[in-house]
């Protein structure tokens, strides 16, 4: 077959990998650091005459919407074939020291926390703007994931598996991925011992993988034995099948208020119409108090947004907001699926947790549509611009949104079939999470077309 052959393919070029590899890393390490030191560019400046907004496209309009976009579809071949931070901490762990991976790295909220913090601090200090907050955020990673891997394992990808602020995102959407890496059973015990072993970089159990999620794609385990061997499946196995098998509250935790809080309230609060409308109450009752350092725009650049010369400043105030918006909407819109997920496991039966983690499962495709789209806001206004308009990108959009939103039904109506043996509780359960479909595309609706006229909550009162 020929993903069998991709496979082997992989296994065996190693070297031109990683050749590919090192001009990434290359090309990545000019587009953070240089940018960096160059002066802001004009508004009147082009993406392809400007290094640095060459780099804020590259990252913001392409790298991130369509990675993430890549690991729907092919699984996470970027994270073992593309990524600069996986091949230097892989290559710092092979001349490291070796050492055993401590307990506390083993926390299974790392990758909540992780992207947590990550996606609020980038807010904080505008990550998609400027190349500053690039250079902290992306360098800083980059340099946490050399020392941990020259720390911890050998020849590993330990920060990639416990501590990448993007690992949760990946290891959530690669479960709808068409491809992965199965490992045959009956052949595995068919096979002689084979004296060469594989090292796998995400220190994966070979013989027992019943999931694409911490799979890297590398191939390097790739016919080994003669049982594992790159493979087609159904994008809605993993979902279906394997979660009754495998649960994970912390990745139930990462959906609901990491995918569908925190980052839908990230993309939220730049354009919302309530935000100015509680910084004007604040506002009011802080002058009428005499309280006035809040008004101060002193903070530095790598706390919150200060460029003066672009006329982007964020006052004390203004900072604390955006935090407390996120983290709000965050717990609210979290709360709500949380117990609407809750009412449906209830409705099909007898709560188990293993049955809510299995419905929560079901909201990858709408939760990861909602990631997408909001990202690719950045290339449509980069793009915008640059005069290049697309007039159909909001019903696009809304397509999209429309077609995982019955992804992810189909996929709740599966599972709730398993669990319920009664016609009437399953159309009640399936009622039940559209619900949470309808409060999740309803905030879309206000984003994409209610709050379409940004308000400027930086304009000091």
């Amino acid at each position: 077959m020929l993903l069998e052959k991709i496979g082997h393919w992989l296994q065996r070029n190693g070297k031109r990998i990683r050749i590919l590899q090192w001009n990434i890393i290359l090309f990545y390490a000019i587009l953070i650091i240089v940018p960096a030191c160059l002066p802001l560019p004009s508004s009147q400046t082009h993406i392809l005459k400007n290094l640095t907004l060459f780099a804020q496209f590259a990252f913001w309009g392409i790298w991130w919407p369509f990675v993430i976009l890549s690991i729907v579809l092919f699984g996470r071949m970027w994270c073992g074939v593309l990524c600069p931070e996986g091949a230097l901490t892989e290559i710092a762990s092979s001349h490291g020291l070796g050492r055993p991976i401590p307990r506390w790295m083993r926390f299974g909220g790392w990758p909540f926390i992780a992207f947590g913090v990550t996606t609020i601090y980038g807010q904080m200090i505008s990550v998609y703007q400027y190349p500053k907050p690039v250079l902290l955020i992306l360098g800083g990673s980059t340099l946490a994931a050399i020392i941990i891997g020259f720390i911890y394992g050998k020849s590993n990808r330990v920060w990639c598996k416990y501590l990448c602020p993007v690992n949760g995102v990946f290891a959530l959407l690669a479960k709808l991925a068409p491809f992965w890496y199965q490992s045959n059973q009956i052949q595995w015990k068919q096979e002689p011992l084979e004296t060469l072993t594989v090292n796998c970089p995400t220190l994966l159990p070979l013989r027992h993988m019943t999931s694409a999620s911490g799979c890297h794609m590398c191939g390097k385990c790739s016919g080994y034995k003669n049982a594992i061997h790159l493979s087609p499946r159904s994008p809605n196995q993993e979902i279906v099948e394997q979660s009754l098998k495998k649960q994970n509250t912390w990745e139930s935790i990462f959906i609901i208020y990491g995918l569908l809080g925190i980052a839908l309230g990230a993309f939220q609060w730049s354009v919302s119409h309530w935000l100015p409308l509680i910084k004007e109450y604040l506002a009011t009752k802080l002058i009428d108090n005499e309280i006035m350092w809040p008004f101060d725009t002193n903070a530095p650049w790598w706390l919150f947004t200060n460029y003066p010369h672009q006329q982007d400043i964020f006052s004390w105030l203004d900072g604390f907001l955006v935090i407390g918006y996120i983290v709000l909407f965050s717990i609210c819109m979290g709360s709500f699926v949380f117990l609407l997920l809750y009412t449906t496991t209830r409705i099909i039966g007898k709560f188990q947790i293993a049955r809510f983690n299995h419905l929560a499962q079901t909201l990858i495709p709408l939760a990861g549509c909602g990631v997408f789209i909001g990202l690719l806001a950045n290339t449509i206004t980069l793009l915008r611009n640059e005069n290049i308009i697309f007039t159909w990108i909001t019903t696009g959009k809304f397509i999209l949104l429309l077609l995982s939103t019955f992804w992810s039904g189909y996929l709740a109506w599966k599972v709730i079939q398993k669990y319920s043996i009664s016609i009437q509780s399953k159309i009640t359960a399936i009622i039940s999470m559209s619900i949470i479909y309808i409060a999740i595309n309803g905030t879309w609706v206000f984003i994409l077309l209610i709050w379409s006229v940004k308000p400027d909550i930086r304009v000091l009162l």
